[in-house]
């Protein structure tokens, strides 16, 4: 369709999904999810090759995944925050044996049970690995239901070029809100899939193992996928920037957050404040080498996110001392106002 019609970014995501040649889903209800699981099960099921199961558990659902990938279906599961924490060993498993999928996560407040609630606390899980290893996922983090859809469709796209496993990492808010989308089918890319287990039909056989019992083998092979990694850094990092040019302050923010700041730098200029927004798009690899350069420029730079601090991290590693880098940040599922952000960045100056 290249209508815009009105959806919540859960099912947004399960269009674009459809739509990207995926047919085949794995997972478990969690809220502010569900409505993802339930738009595929309607539509999935009625489609021919149309596979949808809801397994009886997220361990279950993950390990589903590891199969169906590693016979080159294009396979999606998804859930929130306390349910990818039990998803994050066989995410281990899939990434190590690298195998490509798309995880979505619509995070909610925690820690813990917490709410269902929008929150940006999933960061260091969705960023750092999650589960056990020397391991990275390529992380996609959408602002508007429309990215939701777009960002899906490049997710499958990304995690059979490298592949490797691919988080769709949005928010409550974006789970829930309702926007107009144009979902339009994309031209399907033809990869290479020379290693999938499919039954051998005269070929060598193919395994797909995450073993490695010998250390040297296994320290040997986790330079490989890292060199797989470097290569993902240098060609796949993406972001956005507004009204950067002249800032003498620069907020860095990614997803819902970063349009409650846009909002609040609009009200900024307005004051005679030059401040403008670096948004990562990729949260993983991260955009370090832009906010580096600009660090040389700006007076001041501050993270804002939904989290007690989890991005600063990265952009503190990316400034590496060159200006004060400040943080503000909300928890547990409450959405700062833009007059709350403005505040902060008059702090600033």
């Amino acid at each position: 369709m290249t209508e815009k019609v009105m959806m919540k970014g859960n099912e947004a995501i399960g269009e674009a999904a459809i739509l990207a040649g995926c047919l085949t889903y794995f997972g478990y209800p969690i809220t502010p999810q569900s409505e993802l699981p339930a738009y595929l099960a309607r539509r999935l099921l009625k489609m021919e090759n149309g596979i949808f199961l809801q397994a009886e558990s997220e361990v279950a659902a993950i390990n589903m995944v590891y199969g169906a990938a590693g016979t080159g279906k294009r396979v999606m599961t998804s859930s929130s925050s306390p349910g990818i924490s039990l998803k994050t060993e066989g995410i281990s498993y899939i990434a190590s044996s690298q195998l490509p999928c798309v995880i979505v996560n619509i995070v909610r407040g925690g820690p813990g049970l917490g709410n269902i609630a929008p929150a940006q606390s999933d960061y260091f899980q969705a960023t750092k690995g999650g589960g056990h290893g020397d391991y990275r996922l390529i992380v996609l983090a959408p602002a508007s239901v429309q990215e939701m859809a777009d960002f899906t469709m490049l997710g499958f796209d990304l995690a059979d070029e490298y592949r490797n496993p691919v988080m769709i990492m949005g928010d409550g808010a974006l789970g829930q809100m309702m926007e107009p989308v144009v979902l339009k089918k994309p031209e399907i890319k033809k990869y290479n899939h020379d290693w999938v287990t499919d039954g051998a039909k005269g070929r060598g056989q193919n395994l797909i193992c995450s073993i490695y019992l010998d250390p040297a083998e296994m320290e040997k092979y986790v330079h490989e996928i890292y060199a797989k990694y470097k290569i993902i850094e240098e060609n796949e990092v993406r972001y956005e920037e507004y009204l950067c040019d002249d800032a003498d302050y620069l907020i860095v923010s990614y997803g819902i957050t970063s349009r409650i700041v846009r909002t609040s730098i609009d009200l900024a200029r307005k004051k005679g404040i030059k401040v403008g927004l670096l948004r990562p798009i990729t949260v993983w690899p991260f955009p370090t080498k832009v906010i580096s350069e600009y660090a040389d420029k700006v007076k001041k730079v501050m993270a804002v996110e939904l989290s007690m601090g989890q991005m600063v991290e990265d952009v503190r590693l990316a400034v590496n001392g060159k200006v004060p880098v400040e943080f503000f940040g909300r928890t547990a599922g409450v959405l700062p106002s833009c007059n709350e952000v403005l505040a902060e960045i008059e702090k600033l100056v």
